[in-house]
C-alpha cells in the first residue's frame, strides 16, 4: 500500500511543528523545506486546522503550530483522515468491481486482513513517538541520529544546466600578440 502525497506531506506538517514547539512555523518556511507548493500546503494545513490539529495565526508574526501535544495525536487517526482511497483491490468497491471471480474469491480477504492490521499498526503510534530521537539499540548499534528541522539542512547552491535549445555564449576573439620583428 502506498500513501498519497498529500497525506505524506499532512504527516511531515505535523511532525515539523512536532519538532519545532517552541515557535510558530510558516507555510513559507514548510515550502522551501518541503520543496512544495505554498498552495498545496496551504489546503493540508487547513484541513490539520479544521481538524483540531493544528493552531493557525494569520499577518505579521503568525503561522501554525499544534494545537495538541504531540502525545496525543495518533498516526493512525491522522492516515484514516487524510487518505481518500483505501481500495487496495477493484473487489473492494462494490459499485466498480467488473472482476469475474470475485465470488469464489478469498484474496480480498487477505487483502482485508492485511488492511486492517496496517492501520492496527499505525494505530499504535503517536506524533511524539515518530518524531524522538532514535535510540541506539534500534539502529542495531550505529550512532543515534538527531533529527533537525529540515530548513536547518544546508542545501548546495541552484546551478543552471544549459539545455539544447539555449544559445551557446558568444566566444570572443583573442587578441593576437603583437609580433615580433
Amino acid at each position: 500500500m502506498r500513501l498519497t502525497d498529500y497525506t505524506d506531506y499532512t504527516l511531515r506538517v505535523l511532525m515539523f511543528c512536532a519538532l519545532n514547539p517552541e515557535r510558530s512555523i510558516t507555510i513559507a518556511e514548510l515550502a522551501e523545506s518541503h520543496a512544495v507548493s505554498k498552495n498545496h500546503l496551504m489546503k493540508i494545513v487547513n484541513d490539520l486546522a479544521r481538524q483540531g490539529l493544528l493552531q493557525t495565526t494569520r499577518g505579521r508574526g503568525g503561522g501554525l503550530r499544534l494545537l495538541k501535544r504531540a502525545a496525543d495525536i495518533n498516526i493512525g487517526d491522522v492516515v484514516r483522515k487524510s487518505e481518500t482511497d483505501f481500495r487496495i483491490v477493484e473487489c473492494f468497491d462494490i459499485s466498480h468491481n467488473a472482476c469475474t471471480i470475485t465470488a469464489h474469491c478469498q484474496l480480498k480477504h487477505v487483502f482485508k486482513t492485511a488492511l486492517q492490521s496496517y492501520l492496527a499498526e499505525l494505530d499504535k503510534v503517536t506524533l511524539a513517538d515518530v518524531t524522538r530521537p532514535m535510540a541506539v539499540s534500534r539502529l542495531s548499534g550505529s550512532a543515534a541520529v538527531s533529527l533537525v528541522p529540515v530548513s536547518a539542512i544546508a542545501r548546495p547552491a541552484a546551478t543552471k544546466v544549459p539545455l539544447a535549445t539555449d544559445k551557446p555564449a558568444k566566444v570572443r576573439a583573442k587578441a593576437k600578440p603583437p609580433s615580433l620583428l
